[in-house]
């Protein structure tokens, strides 16, 4: 899925870099060749960036976190926002809510500001047009596929190769299911959860249970996972036009 976009932002955007290097074992350096077997289809090449330290979040749809947070003050993220908007509602235009990328724990959600006095105001002011620019291009398309992206998140990284090190990079997943929001297009319905191709299945699965959210985990059932696994797949087989292998 990852792949699919960074081909799709090279196609859309002039200059737009990423850390994708290699992708097919064929392409590989000889060494790594050799063990084909394991790496074909399950890995790629990259360029090592240095990370910036902030999960870029983009919301077009208010819920989640964000709903919740709004519920309680009509701010998210430091941004106030029209009054009376129901539940994953579209927002006037794509709002910016970073949060932390914590080492251990939960990240926890911070404005603007504090993510610009942490890594740079130029440097977090490029990262932040370029999240809305990527998640608006990625909507619309997604759009056209029957598939709502009510939010999702970025991250990036520099290289002093590209543009000395100023310029953020595209780095890691990018608008994958453990990243994003999808809802079917046709199903959707102010006010209320949505359905989704999401891990939103598995979140409302664990809500379901007595558990503390600490670890460890509770052991999911076989036709939850599978559940997941197909919700997954067909958010896949829409937006890309082809077929899972």
């Amino acid at each position: 899925m990852s792949n699919f976009w960074f081909d799709f932002f090279r196609r859309e955007i002039g200059g737009f870099r990423d850390h994708l290097l290699l992708r097919e074992v064929g392409d590989y350096p000889a060494e790594l060749r050799r063990h084909a077997d394991q790496l074909q289809g399950r890995s790629v090449i990259v360029r090592k960036t240095t990370v910036i330290p902030i999960e870029c979040v983009v919301r077009g749809n208010i819920t989640g976190s964000g709903w919740k947070d709004y519920q309680k003050n009509g701010v998210v993220s430091g941004i106030k926002l029209p009054a009376g908007l129901k539940q994953c509602q579209q927002l006037p235009e794509p709002i910016f809510t970073p949060s932390t990328k914590a080492e251990a724990g939960h990240d926890m959600p911070i404005s603007f500001e504090e993510a610009a006095a942490g890594v740079g105001g130029e440097l977090m002011k490029k990262a932040k047009e370029l999240t809305i620019d990527l998640y608006q291009r990625a909507a619309a398309y997604a759009k056209t596929r029957g598939i709502l992206i009510a939010d999702t998140k970025f991250e990036f990284g520099t290289h002093p190769e590209v543009d000395g090190g100023k310029t953020p990079i595209l780095i890691d997943e990018s608008l994958t299911p453990d990243s994003s929001r999808f809802w079917p297009a046709d199903q959707f319905e102010v006010g209320r959860d949505q359905a989704s191709f999401d891990k939103q299945y598995v979140r409302n699965y664990l809500e379901t249970l007595k558990w503390d959210k600490t670890p460890p985990g509770p052991e999911l059932p076989d036709e939850v996972v599978a559940g997941t696994r197909g919700k997954y797949v067909e958010a896949y087989e829409r937006l890309t036009g082809k077929k899972f292998s």
